[in-house]
């Protein structure tokens, strides 16, 4: 017997399920989809920073510490700006809102000659020399988060200034889009001395090294 569109059907239950059934498969296979562009992206993320793409970020002590060396010489050399962040409710924010503005220098291959690095603890010093014995210091994707850099003599090779550092090839990381930078094959600096807020690397070899307390920094 033909239905009218108010009659009710028993048998239109299964009907019904079946096409919750396929909405809930359309709705898994719509969620399983939107999830690959992310996984993509994470997976990305991983590769990148392990290439040494994007720089490995650090909640700071807020504590500076200087780096002192006789010179540097490196290949794959960077510079741009950018903005460290301490630890929320660290007793070092002071009146910066936990922020500080630094330089990024980044270097793919680094060699260091007498390297010095001292902070200030309550009226001494945390002391640690290396390099200083004929064998100089080497690092790997070094970074440091500066906010005073000075030396003698500063000496690039082919050096290219102004520069949107996200599209940085020759230092082991890129900066923020937008941000001015500036990079080169290579980089010599004499009597380097930096203020620090951080420093990274992907290896950090220190032959001749001494760790000891002191009344005076580098």
């Amino acid at each position: 017997m033909a239905l009218s569109e108010g009659t009710i059907d028993p048998g239109a239950k299964p009907a019904r399920a079946a096409a919750s059934d396929r909405r809930g498969g359309v709705r898994y296979r719509r969620a399983a989809l939107m999830g690959v562009p992310a996984f993509l992206a994470a997976s990305t993320l991983v590769v990148l920073t392990a290439q040494g793409a994007l720089a490995a970020q650090f909640a700071i002590s807020g504590m500076p510490f200087v780096v002192s060396a006789d010179s540097l010489e490196g290949t794959g050399f960077g510079q741009f700006g950018a903005l460290d962040n301490m630890a929320e409710g660290s007793p070092n924010a002071g009146d910066t809102g936990g922020q500080v503005l630094v330089i990024v220098t980044a270097i793919r291959e680094a060699k260091l000659t007498n390297l010095c690095q001292s902070v200030e603890l309550g009226g001494t010093y945390l002391h640690i020399t290396a390099g200083n014995k004929g064998t100089p210091v080497k690092a790997s994707g070094l970074t440091t988060d500066s906010t005073d850099i000075t030396g003698k003599l500063a000496d690039f090779d082919n050096i290219e200034i102004g520069g949107d550092a996200s599209t940085f090839e020759k230092p082991p990381v890129k900066g923020p889009l937008g941000s001015f930078g500036q990079q080169a094959d290579t980089v010599r600096l004499n009597d380097l001395r930096q203020t620090n807020y951080a420093t990274t690397a992907v290896r950090f070899t220190l032959p001749d090294l001494h760790m000891n307390f002191s009344s005076e920094g580098c």
